[in-house]
Parts: C-alpha cells; sequence; structure tokens
C-alpha cells in the first residue's frame, strides 16, 4: 500500500487534513470521494487538480469516488461566491453530467480488478427525500450557529447576504458524506480548500447520524506566481473538452507558465516521480532559457488531456508561429488549425483577383492591402530592403518583383512585418 499522504505532500497537494486521516488510509484500501460541479458541460482546468488527487489515490490502491452532483447542482456551492448564481433545470444537468462523466473516464481506470473507480450522482438519492424527511433527519443534528460559523457562509452574510436555497448548501453536501459513507463505505471527502467547512459538516453528519467516523482533506486552491488567476486566459476558462479550448491553445497555455509556475504545476499536474522532477528542474535551472520543464509540463498534460497526436499537432503548430524554417507546415495543415494559430491577429479582406493582379510586393502590401499592412509605399520598400518582410514564412527578397504566391487552402496568405506583427490576409 503506497503512502497516498506523502505523496501528495511532496507535491504540495494538501492544505488542510483531518487528524488520523493517513493513518486510516494505511490500514488498507479505502473509499474516498471528491464532488464535481455539474453546471458545465466540461471541466476546466481548474477542477483538474481534483481529478490528480483521485488519480494519485487510485494508484496508492484505494478505491475512487467522484460524484457529480445532479442534486447540489441545482442549489448552488455559495463556497468562494460573491453572489448567488444562476440554477440549472434537470435536462441540463443531466447532459452536462454525461459529459462530464466521458471526461472523468479518460483519468480514472473504471475496469480495476481491486480498486475501481465509481461515478456517482447525488440526485439518485435526494429525489426520493421529501423536504420534511430531511430537516427531520438531517436538519435536527446541526445547529444553525455551527453552519453560520463557516467562512463561505460569514463572508456572504457579510457582503451581499445569501438565500435559504444557498445556506442548506453544506447540509445537503454533508448528507451526500453521510450517504456515502453507509452504502459505500467512504470514509473520506477530499476536495479544495474553500470546501473544508463542507466536508467537516459531512464528518459531523457521519458521527451524530451514523455513529461513526469519517475524515477529511483538502488541497490548496491553485493560484499563480504573478497574482493572476489560474485556468484564466484573456479569452476565458481553459477548458478540458477540445471544442471550448482547442489542443493547441490548451498547450500554449502550460508552454507559457512562469519558471516558478511550471516546479509547482509540474508537481502537482503530472505522475512524474520527484526523482525525474527533480532532475528536470535542475536541468532547467542550468539553462532556463531552453524551458525545459514547460515542454515537459505542455507535453505530459496536453498528451493526456488530449492524445499524442493533438500534441504533435500543437507542436506543428508552434513551429509554424515561432520558426523561421516552418514553410512546409504552413501549407499542410487545415484550414481550421491555421485560423486557430492566427486567431486574433489584424485581418485584411482584398479579392484575388486584386491580389493575383498586384505589379509587385510593394503595392501588394499597401495599396492592395488597404494600407493595413504598410501605410505607404515607401515603409514597405524600406522593410522589404531590410530583410523584414516575409509572406508566408518566406522573405520577400525584392519588392519591385512581381508577387509568385500560394494562398494557402487556396484562400489566405499570412504575412510578417518585423519580428512580432502578422497579419491574416484573406482572398474573399
Amino acid at each position: 500500500m503506497k503512502n497516498f499522504v506523502e505523496e501528495l505532500k511532496w507535491r504540495g497537494m494538501i492544505h488542510d487534513i483531518m487528524p488520523g486521516t493517513e493513518q486510516e488510509l494505511l490500514k488498507g484500501s479505502t473509499a474516498g470521494y471528491i464532488g464535481f460541479d455539474p453546471t458545465g458541460d466540461s471541466l476546466h482546468i481548474g477542477s483538474l487538480a481534483q481529478i490528480m488527487i483521485l488519480v494519485h489515490f487510485q494508484r496508492a490502491g484505494h478505491k475512487p469516488v467522484a460524484l457529480v452532483g445532479g442534486a447540489t447542482g441545482m442549489v448552488g456551492d455559495p463556497s468562494g461566491k460573491s453572489e448567488e448564481r444562476n440554477l440549472l433545470n434537470k435536462e441540463s444537468l443531466d447532459y452536462n453530467l454525461a459529459c462530464i462523466q466521458k471526461q472523468l473516464e479518460q483519468f480514472l481506470d473504471f475496469q480495476a480488478l481491486d480498486n475501481p473507480a465509481q461515478i456517482v450522482n447525488n440526485y439518485d438519492w435526494f429525489q426520493n427525500i421529501s423536504f420534511l424527511d430531511f430537516i427531520r433527519d438531517a436538519g435536527k443534528h446541526i445547529t444553525v450557529n455551527y453552519m453560520m460559523a463557516k467562512d463561505s457562509v460569514k463572508k456572504r452574510l457579510e457582503g451581499s447576504g445569501m438565500s435559504f436555497t444557498e445556506f442548506t448548501y453544506q447540509l445537503v453536501q454533508g448528507y451526500d458524506f453521510y450517504h456515502l459513507w453507509k452504502h459505500n463505505d467512504c470514509k473520506l471527502q477530499m476536495g479544495g480548500s474553500d470546501q473544508w467547512g463542507n466536508i467537516v459538516t459531512g464528518t459531523e453528519l457521519v458521527r451524530r447520524m451514523g455513529k461513526g467516523e469519517a475524515f477529511a482533506m483538502t488541497s490548496p486552491l491553485i493560484t499563480k506566481a504573478d497574482g493572476s488567476k489560474f485556468g484564466k486566459t484573456e479569452s476565458g476558462n481553459i477548458w478540458l473538452d477540445p471544442k471550448k479550448t482547442s489542443p493547441y491553445k490548451f498547450y500554449q497555455y502550460w508552454l507559457n507558465s512562469s519558471d516558478d509556475d511550471a516546479k509547482s504545476f509540474i508537481k502537482k499536474f503530472t505522475l512524474l516521480d520527484k526523482e525525474t522532477i527533480d532532475k528536470l528542474i535542475a536541468e532547467h535551472d542550468e539553462d532556463p532559457g531552453r524551458r525545459t520543464l514547460q515542454k515537459e509540463l505542455a507535453k505530459d498534460i496536453t498528451i493526456r488531456v488530449h492524445s499524442e497526436e493533438d500534441y504533435n499537432k500543437a507542436i506543428q503548430a508552434s513551429e509554424i508561429l515561432f520558426s523561421k524554417k516552418a514553410t512546409e507546415a504552413l501549407r499542410t495543415i487545415d484550414e481550421e488549425m491555421l485560423l486557430e494559430i492566427f486567431e486574433g491577429v489584424p485581418q485584411v479582406h482584398v479579392s484575388k483577383s486584386a491580389i493575383e493582379s498586384a505589379d509587385n510586393y510593394i503595392d501588394l502590401l499597401s495599396t492592395v492591402t488597404e494600407s493595413v499592412i504598410f501605410p505607404s509605399k515607401g515603409e514597405a520598400r524600406r522593410m522589404i530592403q531590410g530583410g523584414g518582410v516575409r509572406i508566408n514564412k518566406e522573405q520577400v527578397a525584392k519588392g519591385e518583383a512581381k508577387p509568385e504566391l500560394e494562398l494557402l487552402q487556396n484562400k489566405y496568405l499570412i504575412v510578417q512585418k518585423g519580428k512580432k506583427n502578422q497579419f491574416l490576409v484573406i482572398a474573399d
């Protein structure tokens, strides 16, 4: 039996742990669970830390249980929220649950002989419990004073206030723990540090309702070294669903991690062992410019969340953006990937006939493209003479020469002006 707690400690993944938890887990294979929010049809990388905890839990010989909250999703968790969120109907929740289950199956082994993972939905037991039964059987065991002492409640009461629906959330989540303890022999609940109050309420219900013992453990909320929010970009969350966040953007997010973040992330989000990670960090510190750590981090996570094929495509796309020898790769990628790579760069729409009839490169890059790339012929001429202009990654040598161009996907030109400025010319 591998020491699960020790594994998480060196990875920096433990925030709070109830006394006796480590000793309980060393007694033998134990069932433990983490709850996942079903208010969206995909998990994001903020959820990935919790998924990784369940992965380590199973690798240590224990039985991981992923609870998707079909019932609690109808209530809304106030933890870490400044205001009440919109509640979803059952149809929307059911769809989200199916999507999330499919994602969890990528990480956890549901066919393991000794400790197969389980997915449970708390709607399955709450749908048959009446309100009166719940407040009689569960509500009488937890005082209002106890519930109001929780940080998640106090912060909201000091601010905008909270509805009775949200106030009852910790009792509902606590009952989940009691149910899983009673019916699934689940002795441990895990989650983010903002869930500590809700989890401890569950251990209290196990003690008071079931006269039993249960345990709690939380992990620190992931933060970035520069203070910006982990898992967020200007365009929003980084999702596990490739339709919401492409594998290329997913790969780039990890590749662009700072050195300090990469040293933390590689421990939390990969399965690499301590010796391998220490070696990678040492190698990275010898020459940070090579970005050894970021490359290994991005590779590992992209392959596990998506696939090796998606990783290879992301590498190819990166070469197109940052390599001067990427002409052939640019010709081979499909239209979807091309538009994805150059999303956000300035665009100029020009008729195909105007491009074909351009007398020379200077005209093409100034007047034909409506002065978007170069405001004047003189500026275009000077930059071409200085070797600072590339079309489809090939350097333009003579500004007065007749353009010989191959439209990518029979529709696009990629113009690079200097080292950083790129434009997407679309031949309509």
